[in-house]
């Protein structure tokens, strides 16, 4: 029997609107080689070196087939695609374009960034789920209500400027720490206040490398 946590979402992250979600319990990371000793038992006279060889055949596959924009299809398994967006680790033209005294601004899409792969989707096939529900039962240990923010919006800014003004750049955890927020909470709350065109404050980077900055004025 597996346990979940029943969710709240923060009402400023659903318009006021109370949505309750559950969320799974874990408790281990299988690793490469967990995965293949369990497969191994389950594949009786297959070695572990020939389910190594498939794992990495099909990685070479994704690896080699997936940028050129084929998905891959695993039978009973699911479907791979590949999840695109802007490069913000790097400048977008328009920006270039500005800080080399040209006026581009009669092109509009040079304001858009490089396009890089952001991440690999997965959808499951639905026999798969179908299996799994079959085995999975669900026990409920709790239920989490998020707290009411200590700051408001304004007090929040003047945190992050603050962070940002000392150190030079923010991360998620000091935003976090610094206005008593969940890291959920705090990375809807930046990607709002980035959304903001006055709040004078831009990212860097992406995934666990993306920092807070302080947004560059144009002269």
């Amino acid at each position: 029997m597996a346990n979940y946590i029943l969710k709240e979402l923060p009402g400023e992250m659903t318009d006021g609107k109370t949505i309750v979600y559950p969320k799974m319990q874990t408790y281990s990371l299988y690793d490469y080689d967990k995965v293949i000793q369990h497969m191994r038992v389950f594949a009786g006279g297959i070695s572990e070196g020939i389910i190594r060889a498939v794992f990495d055949a099909l990685a070479s596959e994704m690896k080699s087939s997936m940028p050129w924009g084929h998905n891959i299809k695993i039978d009973g398994l699911g479907v791979f695609s590949l999840s695109l967006g802007f490069d913000t680790s790097t400048p977008s033209e328009k920006e270039i374009a500005q800080q080399q005294g040209r006026d581009d601004d009669a092109d509009p899409k040079l304001k858009y960034r490089h396009v890089c792969i952001k991440g690999i989707n997965f959808k499951p096939d639905p026999n798969l789920l179908k299996e799994m529900n079959r085995q999975a039962t669900f026990d409920r240990v709790g239920v989490e209500v998020p707290k009411k923010r200590k700051y408001s919006r304004e007090e929040r800014l003047a945190k992050a400027n603050e962070i940002i003004g000392r150190h030079g750049f923010m991360t998620l955890t000091d935003y976090a720490v610094a206005t008593g927020q969940s890291r959920a909470a705090a990375s809807y709350d930046l990607k709002r206040i980035v959304a903001d065109a006055d709040s004078g404050i831009t990212t860097r980077g992406d995934h666990s490398h993306k920092i807070w900055v302080e947004k560059l004025k144009l002269v």
